[in-house]
């Protein structure tokens, strides 16, 4: 199947429910027979993450820049781990290994993820499918001022229509999936 990247949060200090929507959507990526590609950390969403995919049978890839190596929150049972010079090869490494992306409630980690895999699918320099997992309405304010962008020409229509939106794991996957080769 496919190399599914997912962007999320990495903190220590999230309610119950967001770790749970990870480990829940990794266990899904998991039953489908998805690899999963994450940022390579041990904590928050991302740990448990992996966690659930490798719970599921999953593979997981980590992609991980040493200076968070060095903090020991790396996810070292990663089927591969990755380990890169800076924050900018590791989104590199992680476009290229990576066959669609899936991003789940983060903070500025994951939306600076999510925006370079969006801008350079706007600038042709891929066609891989990417979709937002908006629980709860957690990106609902960030879509408003995408759609006030896109209104006042600073965001073409084509390129906000490049990112799929759904409000679960199962249709996010769903979304994907039926935009793969």
């Amino acid at each position: 199947m496919a190399a599914i990247c997912v962007f999320c949060a990495s903190s220590r200090t999230l309610d119950q429910r967001w770790l749970d929507l990870a480990a829940e959507t990794g266990a899904e990526l998991a039953r489908r027979g998805h690899t999963l590609v994450s940022g390579g950390g041990c904590v928050g969403m991302m740990g448990a993450l992996a966690d659930g995919a490798r719970a599921a049978g999953g593979r997981t890839v980590g992609v991980i820049p040493q200076a968070l190596m060095d903090l020991e929150v790396s996810d070292l049972a990663a089927d591969e781990l990755l380990v890169t010079d800076s924050m900018a090869s590791r989104k590199t490494i992680m476009i290229e290994k990576s066959d669609a992306f899936l991003t789940l409630p983060g903070g500025l980690g994951t939306l600076d993820e999510l925006f370079e895999v969006w801008t350079t699918a706007t600038l042709a320099m891929h066609a891989k499918p990417m979709v937002l997992v908006d629980t709860d309405g957690f990106y609902r304010p960030l879509l408003d001022w995408l759609g006030t962008i896109t209104d006042q020409t600073f965001l073409k229509p084509a390129g906000l229509d490049l990112l799929t939106v759904t409000p679960t794991v199962a249709t996010a996957l769903d979304a994907l999936e039926a935009r793969l080769p």
